[in-house]
């Protein structure tokens, strides 16, 4: 909703991302604490969505039209900004190759919601779709394959607006297929996670904004919807930020609420029925919103390593200056991130190559 984007905008530099990496069993009797790394990113521009495509190659995305990629695993980084967009916030990115990638566009202006497609590494960038749907607020999108994906806005009179790819070019409405809105139901542009895909055809949309936080859940690419109820916060300025799933049943939201004089609801749940029904798991040791979370996991390909079933369960949060946290056990035990703060967005391509991003352009690698 754009008042919500609006304020999660201003609390920007004061503000943090819940990020939330989650892992299924905890095999090893000991612990698998993560190592953090800084790295160059070579801008000082707020980033707010991060993408990895492997352990070398990873895209992400800000403020003022910004982009950035590495193919070295981020020894070193290239930043660059997209032509006709330097007023923009891209709060969304999906890579798919070195040279290939997606980039999503917010702002109060229909017109300024974009989605843009390059295919030659960020030297030229074309326009796919363009909002002209007054009321309509796109948050995030989301991917099944390099060609199908869903791209998700807040509710405009009631309906869900939503779009779809399946050529990876050409963007339809979805609208007639989604739930019914509740009153003043929206999503939240925080970290391009409160859609989230799995397998094949299945994906999962965080809401808030209303009475109650929900998920919508679609297990047919969009074609049908469900709506479920969580137990997360949920006001005009609070709900469900993020969303993700380590498998078809195994799930977990996060979030909050934006207004500051109530930093105290930063919340997780999990799911074992495919987004059925959720449990709180304990209080995460942070404050302010959950922006962002993500399963620590191996893309694009079955992860049989011993190290990717020790940490199938473990879950990374981060609450920009309120502090971020990591769980071995999806929320039941917390430990505190040291020196996190500021960071938006957190994504994995192995256990040992994730990235954290955030305000002033700051990347840090995180590894288990």
């Amino acid at each position: 909703m754009t008042s919500l984007n609006s304020l999660c905008s201003k609390i920007f530099a004061s503000s943090c991302i819940l990020i939330f990496a989650v892992m299924s069993t905890v095999v090893s009797a000991q612990t698998r604490f993560p190592k953090l790394t800084p790295q160059t990113s070579g801008t000082t521009e707020g980033l707010i969505a991060v993408s990895p495509v492997s352990a070398k190659v990873v895209w992400a995305a800000g403020r003022h039209g910004t982009f950035l990629v590495t193919t070295d695993g981020g020894a070193t980084w290239r930043s660059g900004q997209v032509p006709g967009a330097k007023w923009l916030q891209f709060r969304g990115v999906r890579g798919v190759s070195a040279t290939t990638a997606y980039l999503m566009s917010i702002g109060n202006n229909p017109g300024n919601f974009r989605i843009y497609k390059t295919e030659d590494g960020g030297s030229t960038w074309t326009i796919q779709f363009r909002n002209e749907l007054a009321g309509a607020f796109y948050d995030c999108f989301a991917f099944w394959s390099p060609a199908r994906g869903i791209a998700h806005s807040d509710s405009v009179n009631g309906v869900f607006p939503d779009l779809r790819t399946e050529d990876g070019t050409t963007w339809q409405s979805i609208a007639g297929n989604m739930p019914p809105a509740l009153d003043g139901e929206a999503s939240f542009a925080a970290s391009d996670t409160c859609v989230a895909t799995q397998g094949e055809n299945n994906a999962w949309i965080a809401t808030g904004g209303a009475s109650i936080a929900r998920i919508l859940a679609t297990t047919d690419g969009g074609d049908s919807w469900n709506a479920y109820d969580t137990p997360i916060v949920s006001s005009p300025s609070a709900g469900a930020f993020t969303v993700d799933f380590r498998d078809a049943l195994n799930g977990v939201v996060g979030g909050g609420d934006l207004d500051p004089s109530d930093p105290d609801n930063a919340r997780t749940a999990i799911s074992g029925d495919g987004g059925q029904t959720w449990s709180l798991t304990t209080a995460p040791p942070v404050t302010g919103a959950i922006f962002g979370l993500s399963y620590v996991r191996q893309v694009g390909k079955n992860c049989t390593r011993p190290i990717c079933q020790e940490t199938q369960q473990y879950v990374v949060v981060t609450a920009n200056s309120g502090g971020a946290a990591w769980s071995p056990d999806e929320g039941t035990t917390w430990y505190v991130l040291p020196g996190v703060s500021g960071c938006w967005a957190v994504a994995f391509a192995t256990p040992n190559a994730g990235w954290l991003v955030g305000t002033g352009g700051q990347i840090i690698k995180i590894s288990f």
